[in-house]
């Protein structure tokens, strides 16, 4: 049910416009073949039956919200109304691709859940941002649209830093909080891409706001780059792992409107590697906006860590410690573009690194203590979610839900 029709015709357009954001082209024809064409083109698409909603939405007002709450909640089936954009999502939505396997979709996403929550809390959350920031297009959207330079805390708690665990959209999408939240990512990107253009948003320039390449790097930056960071502690998946972490991830593409052609052949993180290569190659340098991004992010953390009942270390500490993940994660090049600051933390990286992996190597010895491990970390973040209550998506998305505002 994806949009593979209009995906063809792009794919076969020969002659497309080489918009102004695109670099270093010829060397990614050079590595990836055909991949690199295709990828020029998907910066003009967003996703239309999404966008269809938005604009189905401004035209019936609350009721129009009204009707899609209700679809999203319970399904296209029991709706007496059935607005055709709203209807169509729904369609989409609710069509199981046959690729999907339910039983995974009930275990959730065992390779982020194995994890400490201390560990992804350092992590996970902050390397996505940063990584996602390091785009100039995306950077200049969100400061243009969600002035996210001053609601960084707003953000991170809506992502999960802070609270034990990954949230939306990592949590499982067999329960109805995960699929809703996900859904509420996907309607407001829809949202933010109509604001953008009606604002007069540089297609030539940039593309569409929030194209198609560009909800593939931030699927990448939920799949491959939190890994990256925890790998620099010690945290690495087994093949295994890997695989059952993109099956699963392959259907939070979908159900965020991704173009399969883009996430259907990443099956492992050397996959995942070589489709952030082509997006990185490609991508102007980090600018104003990301290193702004970027340090506000990074102040947020260290706040939300350090102002925990019993934090494990004063914000200084943490906030080098967070520096150390992030220059080990990226290198010292793009960690300088992005104004990180240099970490005397890289001794304290390597033993907790050794620590980690030691403990690791014990934990996935057996089927039996990775399935013991498994329960030990759920338990975990269990607590942590009585400790706060878990709000599906966060009060941006909330809000989103009942209103159709950005913020």
């Amino acid at each position: 049910m994806t949009n593979s029709g209009a995906l063809e015709r792009l794919h076969t357009n020969e002659g497309s416009k080489i918009l102004g954001r695109v670099i270093n082209l010829d060397q990614a024809r050079a590595r990836h073949g055909d991949k690199a064409d295709y990828m020029v083109q998907m910066l003009s698409a967003g996703d239309p039956l999404a966008d269809a909603v938005i604009v189905e939405m401004d035209t019936l007002g609350r009721e129009g919200r009204r009707i899609l709450n209700a679809g999203i909640a319970d399904g296209l089936k029991d709706l007496t109304e059935r607005p055709p954009a709203i209807a169509a999502l729904l369609q989409q939505l609710e069509t199981m691709p046959a690729w999907v396997d339910p039983a995974m979709l009930g275990r959730g996403e065992v390779a982020s859940l194995s994890v400490s929550p201390l560990w992804y809390e350092l992590c996970a959350i902050g390397s996505a941002l940063v990584h996602t920031y390091a785009s100039p297009v995306i950077a200049r959207l969100l400061t243009q649209t969600g002035r996210l330079t001053t609601v960084a805390p707003r953000r991170l708690a809506e992502t999960g830093c802070g609270q034990g665990r990954p949230r939306c959209p990592v949590d499982c999408c067999a329960e109805r909080p995960g699929y809703h939240a996900t859904v509420e990512v996907r309607l407001l990107h829809a949202r933010i891409r109509s604001s953008a253009l009606k604002h007069g948003w540089d297609t030539a320039e940039w593309g569409v706001p929030i194209s198609q390449v560009d909800v593939a790097r931030t699927w990448l930056d939920f799949t491959l780059t939190p890994f990256r960071a925890l790998a620099v502690l010690g945290i690495e998946l087994t093949e295994t792992e890997q695989h059952s972490l993109y099956q699963y991830w392959h259907y939070i593409a979908y159900l965020l409107g991704l173009e399969d052609g883009f996430y259907r052949g990443v099956t492992d993180h050397a996959s995942a590697r070589e489709l952030g290569h082509l997006l990185d190659l490609t991508i102007g340098a980090p600018d104003e906006n990301s290193r702004a991004l970027t340090a506000a992010m990074v102040g947020a953390q260290v706040e939300l860590l350090a102002s925990a009942p019993q934090p494990l270390m004063p914000r200084a500490e943490f906030s080098d410690l967070i520096h150390g993940i992030l220059r080990r994660t990226f290198g010292d090049d793009l960690a300088d573009q992005l104004g990180i600051p240099v970490s005397s933390a890289a001794p304290f990286l390597v033993m907790i690194a050794l620590a980690n992996s030691e403990t690791r190597r014990w934990q996935t010895f057996t089927p039996q203590s990775t399935a013991q491990a498994l329960q030990e970390k759920i338990a975990e973040r269990r607590s942590a979610d009585h400790r706060s209550p878990d709000i599906p998506g966060g009060p941006t998305y909330q809000r989103h839900a009942r209103t159709g505002a950005l913020d």
